[in-house]
């Protein structure tokens, strides 16, 4: 009983919120202190080039459309393989800023579409309007290589 008793006085509640704003500031401090995982990035050949087959630089289409992607100097393998020389399309849709080349690219962004099955073309469905397309080379892990396999920007016109 004299244990009930004292949690139940207004004081430890009180005591508790110190006590559990103690622990999470000491998580806090303590999460900079973990070492994160570090980024792998592959090198790519000097060679290596990504570029659309179709649709081409300011052709107007009617949607949906296919976008066949194309590539020299390298390989095309799953995402979770690792192969020297191979990586996997990303298709960047309508971004004015391309994303940060030296982590992963993000899943669940609506501007960035993962080919990590290692496929080479895909049927786009894009609102009426201008558009850009840009294709972007990623490896094993979907992290850009070393020296960016990246397309210049293409833009179509969807009727």
């Amino acid at each position: 009983m004299i244990r009930s008793s004292f949690c139940q006085h207004p004081h430890f509640a009180a005591l508790r919120f110190a006590l559990a704003s103690l622990c999470l500031s000491l998580w806090t401090l303590t999460i900079g202190a973990i070492p994160t995982p570090a980024i792998e990035k592959s090198p790519a050949p000097e060679s290596a080039q990504v570029y659309f087959i179709s649709p081409q630089n300011g052709d107007t289409l009617e949607s949906p459309f296919e976008v066949k992607f194309g590539l020299v100097g390298m390989g095309i393998a799953p995402a979770g393989v690792d192969i020297k020389n191979t990586g996997h399309h990303h298709l960047l849709l309508d971004r004015a800023v391309l994303p940060d080349l030296d982590q992963s690219l993000p899943a669940g962004d609506a501007t960035v579409r993962h080919f990590g099955g290692g496929q080479t073309q895909t049927e786009l469905t894009l609102s009426p309007g201008k558009h850009t397309l840009q294709l972007l080379l990623g490896n094993y892990a979907h992290v850009p290589h070393d020296r960016p396999v990246i397309s210049e920007p293409i833009t179509v016109t969807v009727q």
